[in-house]
């Protein structure tokens, strides 16, 4: 299972976000999502840690806390959800004019 760190400072590397979780365990994956157009950070991250203590840690010591200037949103990260092929609705998009 992987952290979710949210309200990341759009100026974190993968560096600087392990120096911070490595206090708590050994991370074992940083992931650092960007806009595919911009190649700008999205202000959110997952970390994997080693154990589920060492992600527990982590979470009861980041969450709230201010870092770079932002209070981090820190939990466990959850599934993605599967959105399907067309990304919800937009398969009957414009279906309501074709009557």
């Amino acid at each position: 299972m992987s952290v979710y760190v949210g309200n990341l400072s759009y100026e974190v590397t993968e560096d600087s976000l392990n120096a911070v979780f490595a206090e708590y365990g050994s991370v074992k994956r940083i992931q650092l999502p960007t806009d595919r157009e911009t190649g700008r950070m999205r202000g959110f991250g997952f970390v994997e840690m080693g154990t589920d203590a060492e992600e527990t840690a982590a979470i009861e010591a980041l969450d709230g806390a201010e870092w770079m200037g932002r209070d981090l949103k820190v939990n466990k990260a959850k599934p993605k959800e599967d959105r399907g092929s067309f990304g919800g609705n937009r398969g009957s998009y414009g279906a309501r004019n074709r009557y």
